[in-house]
């Protein structure tokens, strides 16, 4: 934990993505990701160099099998407010579109339901648990996906709602954040979404673990060359 707290202060300081009393909205799904993020971000407050407000909110996209008990009691645990946002996201994706790939809708839905949370609880800042490995499977995926050269960047100002994201776990890595989970016991939801595990993203880490077997470092290297190439990538 003591290392993915140590990246977070980092990316927080090196982007400036925390100012002084402003109210960050940590996005929770439940997954491993999330929880460490929210835990690093209270965490954080009790010696970030600034003062924040933190808000956990969950967006319910509607699936049965979703169960927040664990997700209230650690937020509880934490002393974090939560606010859970039931939506139609999965009968609109799944049932009425029957969308053969499903994650690019349903994150688009998603962060609509956020940013509009969000703004309603006085908000305009959303801290996402993305990784180090998600910056460079993203990456991968515009690239072999779209024809572009892409990814999500440490803050996007979205001038159409007015609110900033940012990924404070921007350096951590994700067998960090595993280890992370278990050492701390930090409860971990499963997906209710049927294309879970089955999606294009798993199939970048698949190339990834061939690689970092191929070619030493070439993980550490991928992540500086995007990194410090982040002004030219559309």
């Amino acid at each position: 934990m003591r290392k993915t707290l140590g990246c977070l202060r980092k990316a927080v300081q090196d982007y400036n993505m925390i100012n002084e009393n402003e109210h960050i909205c940590a996005a929770v799904s439940g997954g491993k990701d999330s929880m460490i993020l929210l835990k690093a971000l209270k965490t954080f407050m009790y010696f970030s160099p600034v003062k924040f407000k933190l808000t956990a909110v969950s967006i319910d996209v509607g699936f049965d099998n979703m169960d927040f008990e664990q997700l209230k009691a650690f937020c509880s645990d934490l002393d974090v407010p939560l606010k859970i946002v039931k939506t139609d996201i999965a009968k609109i994706v799944f049932d009425e579109r029957k969308e053969k790939n499903p994650c690019s809708l349903c994150s688009k839905m998603k962060k609509a339901a956020l940013n509009e949370t969000a703004l309603s609880i006085g908000s305009n800042k959303i801290a996402y648990g993305h990784h180090r490995d998600d910056f460079i499977e993203s990456f991968l995926l515009s690239l072999f996906y779209e024809g572009r050269i892409h990814t999500f960047k440490p803050v996007t100002y979205l001038d159409r709602t007015g609110v900033y994201s940012i990924r404070p776990l921007l350096y951590a890595k994700e067998k960090d954040i595993i280890h992370a989970v278990k050492t701390e016991n930090i409860p971990v939801i499963k997906s209710g979404c049927p294309a879970d595990g089955f999606t294009k993203r798993e199939e970048m880490k698949e190339l990834m673990k061939y690689l970092k077997k191929q070619i030493p470092m070439v993980d550490e290297r991928m992540f500086t060359a995007i990194k410090n190439n982040l002004n030219n990538l559309r």
